[in-house]
């Protein structure tokens, strides 16, 4: 291998859940926060690869660690994350995060409770808000909130794929204590339906997931930008709706994922209740085509 784009997926921004720098966000802040996002792509594709060996994966991570910290410039989309901090006086600490959480990925398939995979979306999640907000020079007041949202977005990505993880990569984000409070193990995930057991532990872990959306409520009255405020509010609106969607569906055999009429139609109605308070600055839509 070469770099970690001998193990990319092929996925790109339109193939997550949640917008990546949509056309909300300012134009120059666009290309940052999209070094950030090709950066963690191109790591989860190397934690996720089916046929590297784990070894291989963690060498890999290793290298753009390496790239990271400016010790070579062997990964590219590492190189370009540091330069993009450099740039902008930031550093680099919550892209090392980042690393430590896919580095996780490989060695370690199981979680114990609820705490431990707080503990893992601290890595795997919030360094990427923080990040955002540092990107558009917000305060580190909002870190909390954003790691709630964060968090949320996590978990709700991890129950929307639940039996993919389970089935393709032997990975499991439901917590082992969850499923043997409702008598059930993991190769539960493999059924092509959700048991009983297992419906109810999904839609436990969305109730939890509320409660962290219920925290985040107020990040986007925390930010200065209000065009950050948009896309913090569009990115809460569909978490909210997804997570109730998990209450009552089933992931394994059932649709979760929004539509796109869906999405067009929960973004509009976060965009008006953003708006509707106030007039919006004059330059707020015609900047969006910048």
């Amino acid at each position: 291998m070469k770099d970690a784009r001998d193990l990319r997926s092929g996925k790109g921004p339109r193939d997550e859940n949640f917008p990546v720098a949509s056309i909300l966000i300012e134009a120059r802040f666009r290309p940052p926060i999209m070094a950030l996002y090709s950066f963690a792509r191109a790591a989860d594709d190397v934690a996720d690869h089916p046929s590297a060996s784990a070894s291989e994966k963690l060498h890999r991570l290793a290298e753009m660690r390496g790239a990271l910290i400016g010790d070579h410039d062997r990964e590219p989309a590492a190189a370009a994350l540091r330069q993009v901090l450099a740039d902008r006086g930031l550093p680099v600490v919550h892209g090392l995060d980042l690393l430590e959480a896919f580095r996780r990925d490989v060695i370690q398939s199981r979680y114990a409770n609820w705490e431990a995979l707080m503990e893992y979306c601290r890595y795997s999640a919030a360094p990427v808000g923080r990040m955002v907000l540092d990107i558009h020079g917000e305060s580190p007041g909002a870190w909390p909130a954003s790691d709630a949202l964060c968090a949320a977005l996590q978990v709700i990505n991890h129950l929307q794929d639940c039996g993919e993880d389970y089935c393709d990569l032997d990975r499991v984000y439901l917590p082992e204590e969850d499923l043997s409070a409702a008598e059930q193990d993991v190769t539960a995930l493999g059924a092509p339906r959700a048991s009983a057991g297992l419906r109810l532990v999904i839609a436990g872990l969305a109730r939890r997931t509320q409660e962290l959306l219920h925290r985040s409520r107020p990040l986007a009255d925390q930010v200065r930008s209000r065009r950050l405020q948009l896309e913090i509010a569009v990115i809460q609106r569909l978490a909210e709706d997804l997570a109730r969607r998990l209450i009552v569906r089933d992931p394994l055999s059932e649709r979760v994922h929004h539509s796109k009429l869906e999405l067009f139609g929960l973004t509009a109605s976060a965009v008006v209740r953003v708006l509707r308070p106030g007039r919006p600055p004059r330059n707020l839509i015609a900047g969006a085509a910048e």
